[in-house]
């Protein structure tokens, strides 16, 4: 499983196509793309997309635990992919991230800023359909797997839509908010079904978790202290220099902090924890143990979430770029 199989590129075009898709599916594209959306959009989008995006990438990790169902055979299918293939396949949590998030962002959005509404429609449509299709090109998924994610995130989406103002308001306003988003998470992650292997899926599941533990505590200090809110950026063409300057410091400043946090906190807490179990930080077996990776992810991206929506404001407003 760790070997990565030989294969020959002949479309350059659509090999880079659906590997920068794939991406959009992963870390990097979660800690950069929603922080942009607290910094320079606006907020209730953000706790709206954060929350969906948690529920459905939980339900669709745990689905992957409990239903079992093989990736595809290798071969006839290439794999491109080495990371995601000791996991399960169905659903597809590609899918349903893309979904989600497209979609989600649309819903918020629609009503906020005046764009054309088949636009926005075909936007997300075209950002979650890249994403599926990068799942069956680079060889990780069946048909079914990725139509099975899709669907179940749809049906979730439109559980939830009904009841996101009563979430987003119990979320900045309930005084058992920040209780109630940590202890959730953790019992959630320590009671993650178990696998006769190890799975990347328990530990992808905590980091997600984790990042909206950190960014729902924050939501709510702010709100308790009416913290200075951002000027979201009006979408327009041509954006303004200046106001594209801005949009860019705002970005740089604050996932520089974020990045660094997320390595402060990662070192601290394996450090602390090689203490107590007494093995090297460097050691990959013990690193997968409950005991270890639940406490290490949760609380490195619990800190990473409440940055973004606490420090990185604060340092913004230090800066002039609030």
């Amino acid at each position: 499983q760790g070997c990565t199989q030989k294969y020959i590129v002949k479309n350059y075009f659509y090999y880079y196509l659906f590997k920068f898709s794939a991406a959009l599916g992963e870390e990097i594209f979660y800690i950069t793309f929603l922080p942009f959306t607290y910094w320079n959009i606006d907020h209730s989008v953000s706790r709206r997309m954060i929350i969906v995006w948690s529920i459905v990438m939980y339900i669709g990790q745990v689905s992957k635990d409990i239903l079992k169902w093989p990736r595809p055979l290798s071969p006839p299918v290439v794999k491109l992919e080495m990371r995601t293939n000791a996991e399960y396949g169905m659903p597809s949590t590609h899918a349903m991230a893309a979904t989600a998030i497209s979609f989600s962002f649309f819903i918020a959005t629609m009503n906020l800023y005046k764009y054309p509404f088949e636009l926005g429609l075909a936007a997300a449509f075209v950002f979650s359909t890249l994403v599926c299709l990068s799942r069956l090109y680079t060889g990780m998924h069946t048909v079914l797997d990725v139509i099975g994610g899709a669907l179940i995130s749809a049906v979730l989406l439109v559980l939830l839509y009904p009841v996101w103002d009563t979430i987003d308001h119990l979320l900045l306003t309930s005084p058992f908010c920040p209780l109630f988003s940590i202890v959730v998470p953790l019992v959630l992650c320590y009671n993650y079904p178990k696998l006769d292997y190890y799975s990347p899926t328990r530990g992808d599941t905590t980091t997600i978790l984790g990042a909206a533990a950190g960014a729902s505590v924050g939501f709510w200090l702010n709100n308790q202290y009416a913290a200075s809110a951002y000027k979201s950026v009006q979408p327009g063409f041509p954006l303004i220099t200046s106001t594209m300057v801005f949009v860019l410091a705002r970005f740089f400043v604050g996932i520089l902090v974020v990045l660094l946090t997320r390595w402060l906190m990662k070192s601290v807490v394996l450090g602390v924890l090689g203490y107590r179990y007494k093995f090297p930080i460097r050691d990959l077996e013990a690193r997968r143990r409950l005991e270890v990776e639940v406490p290490y992810k949760f609380v490195t991206y619990s800190s990473v979430g409440f940055t973004a929506t606490v420090i990185v404001p604060r340092l913004h407003e230090l800066l002039g770029l609030l």
